[in-house]
């Protein structure tokens, strides 16, 4: 294969945009819950850790995911040969191994949050997702752990539980939308996910259900001052709607390429939320 699309397929085996964020995630995690100034270094490696860490688990999901993958996402690069499993996984190894050097680098108890990620991560992708809600309740807590990571990163990980909650919530609903794009592919293998166990219409209220409590939840901050009114203009314009609209095209069309726009809205709505969040701090 010509080195140039093997370095591209390398790159997009991580999940590029998700990595970004969560570069982000940490780096506005630590910005919001530093006591006093902290130095760019400790910003920038721990937000790499915690990136390296994600890029690793989205290689370690693909490794696992390969039978369902052939028909939910045909382009993926172990799917398509790419990249074989043998440098999948000598990558999965060499990112896992710069994260827990880079959290050893901060603190101890950054090393010790970034060797359960991993495991978890691990063990998400080999049997949990296989299991209704459980996996996806493990993902979004995953996800959320990266500000808790960030405020870890300065001594102050109570300043990141309101954002780690909204976190976690935008991901589950995120993550059910996921599991009915490829229940197509995890039906053929057998995969018990919360759309195939209890069908597309429950999984559906499922989601109503779980987007109106991330609504509620977004005027918690600012009622209780702990956001100022940035946040709150951020979140009426754009996060909100946002999600209204995300409700409004799942209950108008059922077909997969409308579950996978609805995904790309919400992983962009967390980006709006992060700058609601840095705004409003």
């Amino acid at each position: 294969m010509n080195p140039s699309k093997q370095i591209i397929a390398f790159i997009k085996i991580t999940r590029p945009v998700n990595v970004v964020i969560t570069f982000f995630v940490v780096a506005v995690a630590i910005l919001i819950s530093q006591k006093s100034p902290t130095n760019l270094f400790v910003i920038i490696m721990a937000s790499l850790a915690e990136s390296f860490v994600v890029a690793a688990g989205n290689i370690i999901n693909d490794y696992f995911d390969i039978e369902t993958d052939r028909i939910a996402h045909p382009k993926r690069a172990l799917v398509t040969n790419q990249i074989s499993k043998n440098e999948a996984v000598a990558f999965y190894v060499v990112l896992n191994l710069f994260a827990l050097f880079l959290s050893l680098i901060i603190s101890t108890s950054l090393l010790i949050i970034t060797t359960i990620t991993i495991i978890v991560l691990f063990h998400y992708s080999k049997r949990l997702k296989q299991l209704p809600l459980w996996g996806n309740v493990t993902v979004s807590l995953l996800t959320a752990s990266a500000f808790i990571y960030g405020g870890f990163a300065v001594d102050n990980p109570a300043s990141a539980i309101v954002p780690a909650v909204f976190a976690f919530l935008i991901n589950m609903i995120r993550e059910i939308v996921k599991d009915i794009e490829d229940i197509e592919g995890d039906s053929a293998i057998s995969i018990k996910t919360f759309p195939i166990r209890f069908g597309i219409a429950s999984s559906k209220k499922m989601i109503l259900t779980i987007t109106v409590l991330l609504i509620a939840f977004t005027f918690y901050p600012f009622i209780n001052q702990l956001y100022n009114i940035e946040y709150f203009i951020v979140v009426m314009i754009v996060v909100n709607p946002v999600l209204v609209l995300c409700i409004k095209y799942l209950y108008n069309n059922s077909k997969q390429n409308n579950f996978t726009m609805v995904s790309r809205l919400l992983k962009l709505n967390m980006i709006f939320g992060l700058i609601a969040i840095y705004l409003g701090k």
